[in-house]
């Protein structure tokens, strides 16, 4: 896989993938990127010219998927609208994005005959019970619950259906919440870590109780590499790191790195549909492909975020207020 075409790769983990390819491979990559608000040149502009390229534009056009990869040995498809939030206020990118996009990338592959590897969500899932002692595995039924999650159920089944009628040889992964740089700051970790670092209070979604399995994006970032490589063509497999906190929990600790009492946040409405918890079994993963994550301490892995956004203050900055004002008309 000498050449690669990351799809997304301007965003938050498609990035972040990018920066893993270039330290742990001889690749060269090629990002296309439609660089809406969540993306940003800055996440990959340091990043060798002679091992990294650019190309602005929309998945969904089809003869520039088909042109792009057509030059490529594989493609690891990211790209997708993400956020909750926004698919509840408006769906329509939601579906133009993670369904057209994703079937006239499929299209395009189909045509080449090019590798994909294909880039979800444990969302897709729905939710479980607080007190539910399963997890999410590769056979749990879909449920999704939103329109971001029910268009990327869409685009796995998609897939699905191009392996099996075109033999378009394609894997999948549904990974759990990520967490780490360049993550857009409308995000749950990165919106509360600035709001301290501001010196204001973090904002907690009715009681806090809901549970994510967290992860770090470097760590998605190498079992995507892992299965991209050594994973078998036709196959899903759920990457998790048994990161599972609720949201007060991430709180609390954001603060404590601060110095500040665990109580000095504020509670706010909760989000309309908002599931309860997910929880990630990445048994399959581990033991037919020997992956592992490296930051299996969650709170280390939020210690080095936090640094990071302390750091990089100049590139969240410009956006800070706008996020909060948009929060503040939803009562959030």
């Amino acid at each position: 896989m000498d050449h690669i075409l990351v799809t997304g790769g301007a965003g938050f983990i498609g990035s972040n993938f990018v920066h893993f390819l270039v330290e742990h491979t001889d690749a060269k990559v090629t990002v296309v990127d439609k660089l809406t608000y969540a993306a940003s040149r800055e996440s990959i502009a340091d990043l060798p010219a002679d091992r990294v390229s650019l190309v602005v534009g929309d998945i969904a056009d089809q003869p520039l998927m088909e042109r792009l990869v057509a030059e490529h040995d594989a493609v690891v498809h990211y790209a997708a609208e993400s956020h909750n939030d926004n698919s509840l206020a408006d769906p329509s990118p939601f579906v133009h994005t993670n369904l057209i996009g994703t079937f006239s990338l499929l299209e395009a592959v189909r045509k080449a005959g090019t590798r994909l590897h294909h880039i979800s969500t444990d969302e897709v899932y729905g939710d479980l019970e607080l007190d539910d002692p399963e997890r999410f595995t590769e056979s749990t039924p879909y449920n999704p619950s939103s329109p971001y999650s029910s268009t990327k159920a869409g685009s796995d089944l998609l897939v699905r259906a191009w392996v099996r009628s075109f033999g378009v040889q394609a894997t999948i992964s549904n990974c759990s919440n990520n967490y780490g740089p360049w993550q857009h700051i409308e995000k749950f970790i990165p919106r509360q870590i600035t709001n301290v670092i501001d010196g204001g209070r973090p904002k907690l979604y009715g009681a806090g109780q809901n549970v994510r399995d967290w992860i770090h994006a470097d760590d998605h970032s190498s079992a995507v590499w892992t299965i991209l490589t050594t994973g078998r063509i036709g196959e899903t497999y759920l990457i998790g790191a048994d990161g599972e906190r609720n949201n007060l929990d991430v709180v609390r600790q954001i603060l404590a790195h601060f110095g500040r009492p665990e109580d000095d946040f504020d509670h706010v409405t909760d989000r309309a549909g908002h599931d309860l918890r997910y929880a990630i079994d990445s048994t399959k993963l581990r033991t037919e492909l020997g992956w592992s994550p490296r930051f299996g301490d969650f709170e280390k892995g939020l210690a080095d975020t936090i640094e990071w956004y302390q750091a990089h203050e100049a590139w969240w900055r410009p956006h800070k207020d706008a996020v909060e004002a948009s929060y503040a008309a939803k009562g959030q």
